[in-house]
């Protein structure tokens, strides 16, 4: 299958600060998508806007603060959205489909796997997949960050080549550009550190529920999963594709990174950890930059109550995440062992395995 684009586009360039849907900046993005279409990309749209665009129907005043109201409108409103991008889409002779995905289906890995399959075959038949939070069941609705981590798990599952998310302002700036003449806009970034997070802002818009910061975090997790990224802004004719080309109007978040199988973007991003594991800095470094598999003889600390094939974070002294990873250990095996040699390790505890975490059942976190 040829590289895939996925395209995320937020609820502030879908509606208007009133509610109810602006069509046409839907009918500009369906243009922009649709010529990326037809020169031969595959092409994922993940959407925000069902809110947004129902509010002002189900007959609210403004924009909904509890939780059932937020569901109903959103009820109301992913039905319009999706009439109003099935319309645009085919004067461009292009059909859609409606893909409505919660952060339990990542969890679920016969679920996620199910929904990669399907996005694939539509993707094969020429089918624009459309991607959104399923508002009306999800409990809390802002845990996807208006769907900018949503983007960044569909990009990562369907192994695209690049993520686009589309907002209102042309990329990541050393302070804001609306409140500040003197910013500069940082064209690209290769590592997103503590300095990259500080100057990402909060949120932007009264319409939508993301700011920059959710965008950054979005970036990291592609970056992870070997996508790279793009935040920036599309509005004239031609943008998408510029964005898509690397010339566009914003930040590149590039990444030499290798694509994580489905095994371990479940691991890395979808999974429960049962448990936390400290360890020095050479385990630190062994997992982290030599491939290598954790023994007891780096392990500092250990906390919680789990069981062999249980999945634990996996942090330094400093207390930052390096990782998480399947364990071949109960807890308490883990603290009668933990900094002990392996000859000393047989005597004392009996397991299938000498590593704590298997290098195969590991997933690198730290930037």
């Amino acid at each position: 299958m040829a590289e895939v684009i996925v395209v995320k586009i937020g609820s502030s360039s879908l509606t208007s600060e009133e509610g109810g849907l602006n069509r046409d900046r839907i009918g500009y993005f369906a243009g922009e998508l649709s010529a990326l279409i037809n020169q031969g990309r595959k092409v994922l749209l993940v959407t925000s806007g069902a809110v947004a665009a129902g509010f002002k129907r189900i007959g609210y005043a403004a924009r909904p603060k509890l939780l059932h109201e937020k569901q109903a409108a959103a009820a109301v409103g992913q039905a319009l959205l999706m009439q109003a991008y099935q319309e645009a889409f085919a004067r461009y002779g292009i059909g859609v489909a409606q893909i409505l995905l919660t952060r339990g289906d990542f969890s679920n890995r016969s679920r996620i796997r199910n929904a990669q399959m399907t996005i694939e075959e539509l993707l094969r038949q020429n089918v624009l997949p459309i991607v959104n939070e399923n508002d009306t069941v999800v409990v809390d609705e802002l845990k996807f960050g208006d769907n900018d981590t949503l983007s960044a798990l569909v990009a990562n599952l369907v192994k695209a080549r690049l993520l686009l998310i589309l907002t209102d302002i042309e990329g990541l700036y050393t302070a804001d550009p609306r409140k500040n003449p003197g910013a500069v806009r940082i064209e690209r970034v290769t590592q997103i550190s503590e300095d990259i997070m500080a100057v990402a802002g909060g949120a932007g818009s009264t319409v939508g529920t993301g700011g920059m910061r959710s965008k950054i975090e979005a970036a990291r997790i592609a970056m992870r999963g070997g996508v790279s990224a793009f935040i920036g802004r599309a509005t004239e004719p031609g943008d998408i594709a510029a964005g898509a080309l690397g010339r566009g109007r914003g930040t590149y978040f590039e990444t030499s990174g290798h694509s994580l199988s489905m095994k371990k973007q479940w691991l890395g991003f979808h999974s429960s950890p049962q448990g936390k594991i400290t360890v020095d800095a050479g385990a630190e470094s062994a997992l982290h930059a030599g491939g290598k598999s954790l023994l007891p003889a780096g392990i500092r600390t250990v906390e919680g109550e789990f069981h062999p094939g249980d999945v634990v974070e996996v942090v330094n002294e400093r207390g930052e995440t390096v990782g998480r990873g399947v364990v071949n250990y109960a807890a308490w095996q883990i603290k009668a062992v933990a900094g002990l040699g392996t000859e000393e390790v047989r005597k004392r505890v009996d397991v299938a395995r000498i590593e704590v975490i298997h290098r195969d059942e590991w997933v690198t976190l730290k930037s």
